[in-house]
């Protein structure tokens, strides 16, 4: 009770009191007016909304806020759809028509791709793509450069880093090839992709940095190495780390972990709702640039695997719709009920 007090008061310094300002009140201040006394609180509705804050400049933690990599691919939009249109044109030009799949009675097209479940080559291509954009268009005045991340300083490999590693952009393959790497040699989820890239951009949000081509594979790792301890039930060591990347030590790894954490403020938590945005947004941006998942016809197999995930969730929500379910009856089904008068004695 007394801290939201100190905390409203000491939110300017302008607001400040003498803790006897009530005991020793001027009696000529009750006859000034409020412009008079310096003491302008300003109202409610018009002090800054908070909640808005935060969901403009923290928005890896709100769902109705943009993501960072959306809004920066929005940027290269126009040629990619210049691109598209080229690409598409060829293909009608070479094929004569366009084919698309449609579902029908008798076949229907999935692309194996959900929220719960998705789909590790298609996200991690995503996820690759995002930090792309991020590279590509990121501030040119430039942030600050922590040395935990930068390679000179740390190198991944023994090979010497060449005097203009901080100068070219890698492409998305490289970036891909890097993510896909420590993937599937720590036999990472396609959720841990998510979250990766969910921290990644909690981080430049809160150090107040930009990733760029002397520190990505650097920060990428940091996210990865913190998403798959948060995410995975069995977690991979930082000495398998090691074992994937041969040239750098456990306790360089040791240090970049908890320096991570510090720059997060050691906020690790994920809501659903944001990694539900993260994923939407990822799709989005996978139909931009023409990245769309594969459709492939239903199989009977895939058929019984959903069957049985509705069952399941049929089963698990029975009970819950039960216990809403109002309980009450009908008199159009009863009979056998003979109306009797009541005899006044």
């Amino acid at each position: 009770m007394g801290s939201a007090i100190s905390c409203c008061v000491a939110a300017s310094p302008k607001l400040r009191r003498n803790t006897h300002s009530r005991l020793e009140s001027d009696p000529h201040e009750s006859e000034l007016g409020r412009e008079e006394t310096g003491c302008n609180l300003q109202h409610i509705s018009d002090r800054e909304n908070v909640d808005e804050l935060c969901k403009e400049y923290n928005p890896s933690e709100h769902p109705r806020a943009s993501t960072i990599f959306l809004s920066k691919s929005q940027n290269n939009e126009a040629p990619c759809r210049d691109v598209r249109d080229k690409r598409k044109s060829l293909f009608i030009n070479n094929h004569g028509t366009l084919r698309r799949k449609f579902s029908s009675c008798s076949t229907i097209f999935l692309d194996d791709n959900t929220v719960s479940q998705p789909n590790l080559k298609y996200t991690i291509k995503c996820v690759a793509l995002a930090i792309y954009y991020h590279i590509k268009n990121r501030d040119p005045e430039g942030g600050m450069l922590l040395d935990i991340f930068d390679e000179k300083l740390h190198p991944l490999s023994k090979s010497e880093v060449p005097p203009d590693y901080d100068h070219h952009d890698p492409e998305q393959k490289q970036i891909y090839r890097f993510v896909r790497t420590l993937f599937s040699a720590a036999q990472l989820t396609a959720e841990c992709a998510i979250v990766t890239l969910v921290y990644l951009e909690r981080l430049l949000t809160y150090a107040e940095i930009d990733i760029c081509p002397g520190n990505w594979k650097r920060i990428v790792l940091g996210a990865i190495l913190l998403a798959s301890k948060v995410w995975d039930d069995q977690a991979v060591w930082n000495v398998d780390y090691c074992q994937i990347l041969k040239d750098i030590t456990v306790e360089d790894m040791n240090e970049l972990e908890r320096q991570f954490l510090e720059l997060l403020q050691f906020n690790i938590n994920v809501p659903s709702s944001v990694y539900a945005k993260y994923y939407f947004d990822l799709r989005s941006l996978s139909e931009t640039n023409d990245l769309s998942f594969p459709l492939e016809p239903l199989s009977r197999d895939k058929a019984q695997k959903l069957e049985a995930i509705s069952r399941l969730c049929d089963d698990r929500y029975k009970d819950v719709r039960r216990a809403a379910r109002k309980r009450s009856a009908s008199t159009d089904n009863l009979c056998g009920i003979r109306w009797v008068p009541a005899i006044l004695s």
